[in-house]
């Protein structure tokens, strides 16, 4: 079996996806048992602490020269890819002799690190900073973080060939030119504030343009490119500086999925599909269509009421209010909330919630901008 039929795959993923994985918020307790449960073809190996002391784990596979490290869940309120990396590590444990030639060739060929739910504290509290408050992503320079020094030293030990990164993103993003969400948005990051196309950027950007052509397959239409605006501090930025080809995967909004669930299966193809073109491939030099990738734009919205009564200055007159969910937690539960992202007139923005809202006010609807 190889990526130019998708038929068994989609099949195999349906009945082996990691069930005991749902929903945005996922917890250190939440995967321990699938880590204690990894048969003997993986390596697991606590490498360091939280702040608040719960155990961080790596989880190693494969005997190849090329090496290859993941990491999910730096932002604690991300966790698409920590899913998708239970649905790889169910992939490897697969025997089907449909995906043998795949799983033996990322094997063979790679030794692959994965470090699963970075920032377990912030898991806990659905937020992108750890327990003091520190974004791990800003914090590759500075390293404060106890997380962010375990990161850095996995890193200098293991001199990967290549990092994949792994990301949620706001479902305000869309594909530019589009009227879909940016299902998944992909990103080389820059090594300099010039945005220099270096060597090890065109070799990550060869790696997304297959990822991305597999995907088109699947979701035409709703893959972006997130900006490759320098960020002096950021951690995909440095590693990529220090010689290591770093690939951001973002994960983003389908239809009905705020929880996520279905993305994840496209950010599980997106992963194997980029271990398999590294593992079979010597050279990089397909890198000039990651450039045709669209850029993501910030033009989606869950919810768009049309024409909702307001008072301005004493006069009653009518406008558009844009909505985004967004989550906390609150007795120990992950709630959805209505965000008022933008007002005014929409047209230009798009949903697949467009209410005529003629009979509403403002207040009808239940805001909580917290």
């Amino acid at each position: 079996m190889n990526f130019s039929s998708l038929e068994k795959l989609e099949n195999w993923y349906l009945q082996n996806f990691e069930k005991k994985l749902n929903g945005r918020r996922i917890l250190f307790k939440d995967i321990l048992p699938l880590l204690e449960n990894l048969s003997s073809k993986f390596k697991k190996e606590i490498i360091g602490y939280s702040e608040n002391s719960i155990p961080i784990y790596k989880i190693s596979i494969g005997t190849g020269k090329l090496k290859i490290l993941t990491w999910s869940q730096m932002h604690g309120n991300e966790s698409t890819g920590t899913k998708a990396l239970f649905d790889l590590f169910n992939f490897f444990e697969s025997n089907s002799p449909d995906f043998y030639k795949i799983i033996t060739s990322i094997l063979s060929n790679c030794t692959l690190e994965f470090i699963v739910l970075l920032n377990p504290d912030g898991a806990i509290n659905f937020t992108r900073e750890n327990a003091h408050n520190i974004d791990l992503n800003r914090d590759a320079v500075a390293r404060k973080a106890v997380e962010s020094k375990l990161l850095r030293s996995t890193l200098d030990s293991l001199k990967p060939r290549f990092c994949f990164n792994l990301h949620d993103q706001r479902s305000i993003f869309n594909v530019e030119g589009t009227k879909n969400p940016a299902t998944i948005s992909f990103l080389a990051p820059s090594e300099d504030i010039e945005r220099t196309l270096t060597e090890g950027r065109k070799e990550a950007m060869s790696v997304i343009v297959a990822m991305n052509n597999l995907l088109q397959k699947i979701i035409p239409n709703h893959i972006g490119r997130y900006t490759d605006e320098f960020y002096p501090t950021a951690t995909g930025d440095n590693f990529q500086k220090l010689g290591y080809n770093t690939i951001l995967i973002e994960a983003g909004h389908y239809k009905n999925d705020y929880d996520r669930d279905i993305t994840r299966k496209f950010n599980f193809y997106a992963i194997l599909k980029g271990l398999y073109f590294i593992a079979n491939n010597a050279t990089y030099a397909n890198y000039s269509p990651y450039f045709t990738i669209p850029n993501n734009d910030t033009k989606f919205l869950d919810i768009i009421y049309k024409n909702i009564k307001v008072i301005k200055n004493g006069v009653l007159s009518a406008e558009d209010i844009g909505i985004q969910y967004k989550f906390k937690v609150k007795n120990n539960k992950l709630i959805k909330y209505k965000h008022l992202e933008k007002r005014g007139n929409l047209l230009k923005f798009h949903t697949f919630n467009c209410i005529n809202a003629e009979n509403l006010e403002i207040k009808d609807i239940k805001l909580s901008n917290s």
